[in-house]
């Protein structure tokens, strides 16, 4: 049975407190979980928070010792491309952060938090992103189906056959291949990691919580159900005139889900924690933003339900309340 766990962003106090309702002990730098039960990570375990060393402590502790698992989020991808020097432009990485171009300025911001506290190019920093090469992109693990930000069939496919999966490290070769501009492996790896965009008509753009300008916006692709644009976008409180008049994408799945339920996470959701639907559950509710940090207790249900989210907020965990 698994307890899987939303996006955390360096916050360590609420995911102590989170493991500790859910039954989990502390045990050396991590926590053991309760008999017959593993805790799944979702991802975005970096940046933002202040505590992100010991929450990768723990994190890796866990998995080391075989009580927790935990997929690549963005941030992780992020931070890999960060440190890995773009072989097609010399002096720059991957994940551009030298020059003094909007984009080098917006990189360097989000990471910031990470760099300060682990050190950039230290041995540590080293280790870490060696660690974060590891992480594989999604799992199936037959009752349930896990991935950061969406999950895709024919994306999860793409990275299988090309050697991306679970047990294998992130090489140079497959690093370069997912950072290439329109190829289909970056937008495999786009969709799990930071799920499906929609790009905005020329003078429109979404202006995120950071200020920063986004010329594509979030859809909640899972949502099969959804006739109009404003049902799926995910925009935040007082950008929805961005979207106003848009049209769904032509080819929008409308196909439900079925099979293992999917979790995700990644979304930034505000509110009262709740399932999407009974297959698909997203986990991230702004933890980092002063939102809780959301886990789901699977106990093999084929139909998720409301009352098996628990989450924590400010030391004081909370279980679903209708």
């Amino acid at each position: 049975m698994y307890d899987i766990i939303g996006d955390i962003h360096g916050e360590d106090l609420k995911l102590e407190g989170l493991l500790r309702c859910l039954g989990y002990v502390p045990a050396g730098k991590g926590y053991k979980a309760p008999q017959g039960r593993q805790a799944i990570f979702l991802g975005d375990l970096v940046d933002r928070g202040a505590g992100q060393r010991r929450v990768l402590e723990i994190v890796r502790a866990m998995m080391d010792d075989g009580q927790a698992l935990c997929v690549m989020g963005n941030h992780e991808f992020n931070a890999i491309g960060y440190a890995v020097e773009d072989p097609h432009h010399p002096g720059e990485f991957l994940r551009p952060n030298r020059g003094d171009s909007a984009t080098c300025r917006k990189n360097r911001k989000q990471h910031g938090a990470f760099i300060d506290q682990i050190g950039e190019g230290s041995p540590e920093h080293a280790a870490w992103v060696a660690w974060f090469r590891q992480l594989p992109p999604c799992m199936d693990l037959g009752g349930i189906r896990v991935a950061h930000a969406c999950w895709d069939d024919r994306a999860v496919k793409a990275l299988t056959e090309a050697g991306w999966v679970a047990g294998k490290s992130l090489d140079d070769a497959m690093l370069v291949a997912t950072h290439q501009k329109g190829s289909d492996l970056e937008q495999a790896r786009k969709l799990l990691t930071s799920g499906m965009e929609l790009a905005l008509p020329d003078g429109r753009y979404i202006e995120d919580k950071e200020g920063h300008r986004h010329h594509h916006v979030r859809l909640a692709n899972w949502r099969d159900w959804a006739g109009a644009l404003h049902e799926v976008a995910l925009v935040p409180a007082g950008q929805e005139e961005q979207i106003r008049g848009l049209a769904l994408p032509e080819g929008f799945k409308r196909t439900p889900i079925t099979g293992a339920p999917v979790f995700i996470g990644h979304h930034w959701f505000k509110g009262q924690p709740k399932i999407e639907s009974g297959k698909l559950a997203c986990l991230d509710w702004s933890a980092a933003a002063g939102g809780p940090l959301v886990a789901y207790r699977w106990d093999g249900e084929d139909t998720l339900s409301n009352e098996n989210l628990v989450w924590e907020r400010n030391n004081a965990a909370t279980a679903f309340k209708p």
